[in-house]
């Protein structure tokens, strides 16, 4: 009864596992040998080292163009700091200019006034004689003591007249010039206002330019840096392929060196063999997860490995104690040997080729290892392996 409940648990356990289990999986399954990881491990460190190779030269394409935006930059802002000194130049000419013409301002007033003053006194000394009339200029001339008196008097009132007219006609000039001369002004006024609205415009300008070139030197220090981050997650990455890719030729070589070992190490005759009940179904399902789409030779050779190495001294010396050495058939680590146990997918095919390596026929000689063929590897080629 406790036999019986052992293997429904176990019947039960199996049916689980092989549900886990894809059921898209192909008929044909073969083993990752050590020397088909070693292999790999060399592809991909190789495709690690041309990835890092592609970001390195990303990475100096990038600093290429961000060097030449920063001189790019440099010359915008000693140009900005150019149109700075000119503009703070041309302020202060402006402000010199200003003040000249509010200096001239003022001379145009005091000439305006000073004309004004003189043309009123003319008018007051006019208004004066003709009210008085003819008798206060005949009264000043008559009242000459002598005749040179009379002539100083005459020529006295003349000059008067003439001096007058004289500063009228100067005061007028005057003014005439001052206001050349601040129209003058104004126009040279408005022609550095005119170049310092240029100055104002070109600095925003360049100061537009000088945001938008720091923008993307800023833009080319983070792809850099991103790029100089890849770089050396690629170096950590290489550096873990390369410790796999040592320790894999490391385990390759013992592989080799046991291969080797084994070949010329004691090997016992199949009839010493004992057999466990069970043996059989375990067997056949191996070799229908290793070599179930292969022909039935290369399905016979898969069995005769099994078997070799039962018979060899390096190795263990049951069908259980091979299959489930640690690391040797990819199907046991996968599960997949498991989820055939579990419904016992074997074949028709896989049992007689079981029957025939544990009656000892190998078509392999004393071959330990087999994996799909590889450039450099000799060995004995039956479908789409090679025995080794």
């Amino acid at each position: 009864m406790k036999s019986t409940i052992k293997q429904v648990l176990a019947v039960l356990m199996f049916l689980v596992m092989v549900i886990t289990v894809s059921t898209k999986a192909s008929y044909q399954v073969q083993a990752e040998t050590t020397l088909e990881k070693l292999q790999k491990a060399q592809e991909e460190k190789k495709k690690t080292e041309e990835a890092m190779g592609n970001q390195q030269d990303a990475k100096e394409a990038l600093e290429i163009t961000q060097n030449s935006l920063l001189g790019e930059l440099s010359s915008l802002n000693d140009e900005l700091l150019q149109i700075g000194d000119n503009l703070e130049q041309i302020e202060s000419d402006i402000d010199d200019k200003q003040q000249e013409i509010a200096d001239t301002q003022q001379l145009l007033e005091e000439a305006i006034q000073t004309e004004n003053e003189q043309y009123e006194a003319m008018k007051e000394r006019i208004r004066f004689m003709y009210e008085a009339g003819e008798s206060t200029y005949l009264e000043l001339i008559f009242s000459a003591k002598s005749f040179g008196d009379f002539l100083n008097k005459s020529e006295y009132i003349e000059s008067i007249n003439e001096y007058d007219r004289k500063m009228l006609s100067q005061y007028k000039e005057t003014r005439e010039l001052v206001t050349l001369a601040k129209a003058q002004l104004d126009t040279e006024l408005l022609e550095l206002e005119g170049l310092e609205q240029a100055a104002v415009d070109e600095q925003a300008r360049v100061s537009v330019l000088v945001s938008d070139t720091s923008k993307s030197v800023a833009k080319y220090e983070s792809q850099i840096a991103d790029a100089e981050k890849a770089i050396a997650d690629y170096e950590a990455m290489l550096d873990e392929q390369e410790e796999d890719i040592a320790a894999l030729q490391k385990q390759y070589e013992e592989e080799l060196a046991l291969s080797k070992l084994a070949a010329m190490s004691a090997w016992r005759d199949v009839s010493e063999v004992v057999f466990a009940e069970g043996d059989r179904y375990l067997l056949a399902n191996l070799i229908y997860c290793e070599a179930g789409g292969e022909p039935y030779e290369g399905q016979v050779a898969v069995g005769a490995v099994v078997m070799n190495r039962v018979l060899s001294s390096k190795f263990p010396d049951t069908i259980a104690g091979v299959i489930y050495q640690k690391n040797q058939f990819s199907p046991v680590k996968s599960g997949r040997l498991a989820a055939a146990l579990a419904v016992n997918k074997a074949t028709a095919k896989c049992y007689k080729a079981a029957d025939e390596a544990m009656a000892g026929v190998t078509n392999v000689g004393q071959c330990l290892f087999f994996r799909t063929p590889k450039p450099g590897l000799t060995g004995i080629s039956i479908g789409g392996h090679i025995f080794y």
